[in-house]
């Protein structure tokens, strides 16, 4: 299959015929001049609480990814015209290390942010956002934080670790990576472990939307909502894979049903168009559990494309 038409970079392109996997068929760069958005990995998955294999999500995104076209005809832009992307490969990681994880990808991410690039993460476990949050806030300050999610990640603690995908947002926010004020988690569902479970999601300041009240929002009323709460704010959107049903996506370790279709999805994220979008991921991509037809990781690729669609309308 030919690629689609990257504009030139002044960059060490590694060839494609060196049989590397890329995100949409991009260049695998070791330099970032000339770069708009650099999609990477962050294969780690030891902050899992059931079925492991996220560490395989980005490999499995970028294999769906090749399918992926340049022009988006509903907002009437070429993404691949408007920024041009790479595949800046996988951070390191340690597994079984979530702290010497953390350093590792905050060390790892450091130039694409600094070189002003837009970074586009594939994950890992949904325990990777937390030092991506860190070094963006470095730059941007305090960041407004947009989660599509079936599960809200406040916890305390989670098998008595502190630093756990249970336990991101919780510590973010404590951080001061982001705002939660200006935050909002939408897609909630699911059984808990006691009454006032979500209720820290409030008291911390986000604004929580069970899954019932986003389908009665629908996706205009979500993106409306969401609006009101980041304004102008620097906006990081996590997108865990979860948030779909498993219907569309059983390839994830901690499924929830009566989910979201992938129409709907998409929907909620185009929704989104004027945001300042500076940073997104996906995560809990576990390809051990997806079907034949690879559907989880197809659903990540494509909410990937949407959100450079987002970033490429601010160009």
């Amino acid at each position: 299959m030919q690629g689609p038409p990257y504009r030139p970079l002044d960059a060490q392109v590694i060839p494609r015929f060196a049989g590397i996997r890329t995100f949409m068929r991009a260049p695998h760069v070791a330099s970032l001049r000339g770069v708009d958005a650099a999609a990477y990995g962050i294969p780690f998955d030891t902050a899992t609480s059931y079925r492991t294999g996220p560490r395989f999500g980005p490999e499995a995104i970028r294999a769906a990814s090749a399918l992926l076209r340049p022009y988006h005809a509903v907002h009437a832009v070429d993404v691949v015209e408007a920024l041009s992307i790479v595949d800046y490969g996988d951070l390191p990681v340690s597994p079984g290390d979530i702290e010497r994880t953390y350093e590792q990808v905050e060390e790892g991410l450091e130039p694409i942010v600094d070189a002003g690039v837009f970074p586009l993460a594939m994950g890992g476990d949904h325990s990777v956002t937390l030092p991506e949050l860190r070094v963006l806030a470095r730059h941007h300050g305090p960041l407004a934080l947009v989660q599509l999610d079936a599960h809200a990640d406040t916890w305390e603690s989670y098998f008595g670790q502190k630093y756990f995908h249970g336990t991101t947002f919780k510590r973010a926010a404590e951080e001061g990576v982001v705002d939660p004020v200006a935050s909002v988690q939408a897609g909630i569902r699911g059984p808990v472990y006691a009454e006032d479970d979500l209720d820290v999601s409030r008291e911390l300041g986000f604004t929580l939307v069970a899954s019932e009240e986003l389908r009665a929002l629908g996706a205009e009323g979500y993106a409306r909502l969401v609006r009101e709460r980041v304004g102008e704010r620097p906006v990081f959107l996590s997108f865990d894979v979860d948030f779909l049903d498993p219907a569309f996506a059983p390839g994830t370790g901690t499924p929830e049903v009566a989910g979201f279709s992938t129409a709907e999805a998409v929907a909620y994220v185009r929704a989104l168009e004027g945001i300042q979008l500076v940073g997104c991921d996906v995560v809990e991509v576990s390809p051990p559990y997806d079907g034949p037809g690879q559907q989880t990781a197809l659903a990540a690729a494509n909410v990937l494309w949407e959100l450079l669609a987002l970033r490429a309308l601010r160009r």
